[in-house]
């Protein structure tokens, strides 16, 4: 292989990991069909990125999967993986935090956290709105408002995708995923940047959500529960606003979206 080849090899590749981090977990045969490749040559690069230790395979069914037999091989990015985002600052942003708390207290840390997810979540709604307009989607719909939100957050590197789940049932809703957090290596350690993304997503949508899973606790992606169905109608209220706070389930347990009632029970 020349020069040119493994160069377009190696572009191919990262192009395969970058469409796992956005959609993991993900199957092969939706691979291709994304990147316009075959299944083959999908399943390659795949195999390259797991020997790599940059992907692995998803424990668990697919968001949303029903019925018998046994569901698709996919994948999701490796905590590796999720590096291959990282850049020098983010070392520089954690030292400068654990110096605020250290100097100023833990609560100038929240202070500091809300600001910025503030700042965030007045160019989120900027954007959602615009989306909504040029769809002539109403500001009340709920399913559209929520992908116009993941088109937002992808545009601040979030890599957003939104799944309906549950439909047909009073626990209906969308499952809001972000493959890739821009602040991942802050929040591992300060859960207050999680803790005010969550209440600005409630705030934006206009609904009380559930932060499943956290790419900061430990799981391949970020998820939301946003509920549409029957439980789900109505504003947030403070109580429920103080219960949307990130925690994870386990890889071990049942994947959230198959039981979004046992997730709630889980909270109590």
């Amino acid at each position: 292989m020349n020069f040119a080849e493994e160069h377009a090899e190696s572009r191919t590749r990262d192009r395969v990991r970058l469409a796992v981090g956005e959609q993991g977990p993900v199957t092969a045969s939706a691979l291709a069909k994304e990147l316009g490749l075959t299944p083959a040559a999908v399943r390659r690069h795949l195999d390259a990125l797991v020997e790599a230790q940059l992907i692995a395979e998803h424990e668990g069914p697919l968001p949303g999967r029903r019925g018998r037999g046994r569901p698709a091989r996919s994948y999701v990015l490796t905590p590796l993986g999720q590096d291959q985002f990282r850049s020098d600052y983010d070392d520089v942003a954690t030292a400068a935090l654990h110096f605020l708390a250290d100097r100023a207290g833990e609560g100038a840390v929240t202070t500091f956290a809300a600001q910025q997810i503030d700042e965030l979540a007045e160019r989120l709604q900027a954007t959602v709105q615009a989306q909504l307009e040029q769809q002539g989607a109403a500001p009340d719909d709920l399913g559209a408002r929520t992908k116009a939100l993941a088109v937002a957050l992808s545009r601040e590197g979030y890599a957003a995708t939104a799944r309906p789940v549950g439909q047909g049932t009073g626990l209906a809703g969308i499952q809001l995923c972000q493959g890739h957090c821009p602040v991942r290596s802050v929040a591992t350690e300060f859960r207050d940047f999680c803790d005010a993304e969550t209440e600005a997503i409630s705030r934006i949508l206009g609904v009380h959500v559930q932060r499943l899973a956290t790419l900061a606790g430990g799981e391949h992606v970020c998820t939301t529960f946003v509920p549409t169905g029957v439980l789900g109608t109505g504003p947030p209220t403070d109580e429920e606003r103080a219960k949307a706070r990130p925690y994870v389930i386990s890889r071990e347990d049942t994947h959230p979206t198959d039981h979004p009632a046992d997730d709630e029970r889980s909270t109590r």
